[in-house]
Formats: structure tokens, sequence, C-alpha cells
């Protein structure tokens, strides 16, 4: 029994370094993808895509679905929503590459959300990991003058909603089909992009051929595939190391 559980602590760890190069890689194509269409609308159709898609191939697993699982996935999706739109946002105004190191500050920040959630002690070696990403922050600051843009502080910003959906999902969807839960969070996600985007873009929407490869990226491999490994990673995966 012991021999399985470390297999699939492993094999949750592999997936959870394949969720962190998917993500690196999108956001090069978010920064192409929002010359096109309005980060609201693209989170939009990014989620509803990668919905769709999962929801058709694993549509058994929706099968008795409960007001628990809609709760579960309301709130998780609210972080989840928070995270990519802000995110998006503050690549649209800055470097991707530079969005990208700043969002990571997820990885030190999860300890201590997780710490506020689950009443879970940070450990020395996260408050070291603190310390350094902080440097980090302000070395990569220093080229600018020691000053932050609006893109970074709204890369920052991400970086704690990111954290704050790593928490919840370890917090409210542990005991949850994975699947099952990677679906709704998707659904809702999606549903709050399509409200926000209505409401600040308007009805108005045009999809240029040349954003699909760019859309179909973002929404198979970067979302559909890379959530679903992580949600599958946690259950067997310390949040701590899932960050």
């Amino acid at each position: 029994m012991n021999c399985k559980g470390n297999r699939a602590k492993l094999l949750s760890e592999i997936a959870l370094l394949f969720v962190g190069i998917f993500w690196g890689s999108s956001l090069i194509v978010v920064k192409s993808a929002t010359t096109e269409l309005s980060a609201n609308a693209l989170i939009a159709f990014r989620f509803s895509i990668a919905c769709i898609v999962l929801g058709l191939i694993f549509f058994r697993h929706l099968r008795g679905i409960t007001l628990r699982d809609i709760g579960h996935g309301a709130i998780i999706g609210a972080f989840l929503f928070g995270a990519y739109w802000i995110q998006t946002l503050g690549v649209t105004l800055g470097m991707p590459g530079k969005s990208a190191f700043l969002s990571s500050i997820y990885c030190v920040m999860v300890p201590f959300v997780h710490w506020l959630v689950s009443r879970v002690r940070p450990q020395r070696r996260n408050i070291i990991a603190a310390v350094i990403c902080t440097a980090g922050i302000t070395i990569v600051s220093a080229g600018d003058g020691l000053s932050m843009q609006l893109g970074d502080l709204l890369a920052l910003l991400s970086g704690l909603f990111y954290a704050l959906h790593i928490a919840s999902v370890d917090k409210f969807a542990r005991g949850d089909d994975p699947i099952r839960s990677t679906i709704m969070q998707f659904a809702f996600c999606a549903f709050y992009a399509w409200c926000m985007t209505f409401a600040l873009d308007g009805l108005s929407l045009k999809l240029v051929p040349d954003i699909w490869p760019d859309l179909l990226y973002l929404s198979l491999v970067c979302t559909a595939l890379s959530l679903l490994l992580q949600n599958v990673g946690q259950k067997h995966a310390d949040p701590n190391l899932a960050a």
C-alpha cells in the first residue's frame, strides 16, 4: 500500500512539473492573443472551450453532481478567475517574462495562505524562500530604478490569487472527484469572465482567424490539460509542493 502511495505521489509531482512548464509558456501566447481580444473575452473563450472539451471527454464524471460540487466550484472558480484575469491584464501592460517571474511569487505565498486556512505553520525553508523571492523582485525592479509599474503590481496581485486558488483547492476539493472539480471550476471561471466581458466590452465580439492557434493552445494545453493535471496532482501532493 505504501509503495502504491509513493508511486501516486511521484506521478503527482511529475504532473505538477509539467503544469509549471505549460504555465510558463502560456504568458507569451497571452501577450500575442490580447492584441486581438480583451483580457475578459480571452479568459471567457479560453475557459469555455476548456470546460466544454473536458465535459465531453469526462461526461461520466458529471453524473450525480451535487450542490456541494457546485458550491466548491463557485468558490474555487472565483479565485481562478481572479488570478487569470489580473495576470492577463498585467501581461498586456508589461513584459511576459517579467510578469511570469513576479506572478510566481505565489510559490512562496502558498505556505502562508495555507497557514491561514488550515492552521499549518510554514516551515523554515518557506520563510527563507520568501526572503529570497523578495530579494529577486527587488533586483528585477532595480532595472526600472526600483519602481513598480502597474503591470508589475498586477502580476504580484495575480500571484496572491494563484496562492488562494491552490489553497482553496486543498481546502474544499481534496475529497472531491478531481476531474469533476476541474470542470466545475472552469464553468464558473468562464461564467465570471462572460459577465465581465458583457459588462465592460458589450455584446459585439469578433474572432479573427489568426487568433485560433493561440486560443486553442491556451484552452486545450495551458488550461484543460494543465489545470486538470494540477487538480489531480494536488490530490496526492502537499499544497506547498504544488506551488
